[in-house]
């Protein structure tokens, strides 16, 4: 039986343990800074030829609603809601892949869903 019963995984274990450790703290760091950059972004997203336009945080949270004049008609108020309805969703939606492109300039790795 060989004798460290480890294999040979002695002292440069540690050294490596180390490395490992402090490359995870400053990916640790830039994940912080990225996710914080992200959430002082905003962005502005349209739908109906920009008969909407919804303003959202990199948070995710809604800032601005506007509509336009021309695309309020009492008659079909469920053509504005549509209207409304696709454009926080896309909004929302850019944000999460502004958020998974951040993820994979830091990590190599291609975006993971739900991390943000």
């Amino acid at each position: 039986m060989a004798k460290g019963g480890f294999g040979g995984y002695g002292g440069m274990g540690g050294m490596n343990m180390n490395n490992l450790m402090k490359q995870a703290q400053k990916m640790q760091k830039q994940m912080a800074d990225a996710q914080k950059e992200l959430e002082e972004k905003e962005f502005e997203i349209t739908s109906g030829g920009g008969a909407v336009k919804v303003i959202i945080s990199g948070n995710k949270t809604v800032k601005k609603i506007e509509i336009s004049e021309d695309v309020v008609d009492p008659d079909d108020v469920e053509m504005l809601e549509d209207l409304v309805l696709t454009a926080v969703n896309e909004a929302i939606r850019t944000v999460e892949e502004a958020a998974a492109g951040n993820m994979s300039k830091i990590t190599g790795v291609g975006g993971i869903p739900g991390l943000f």
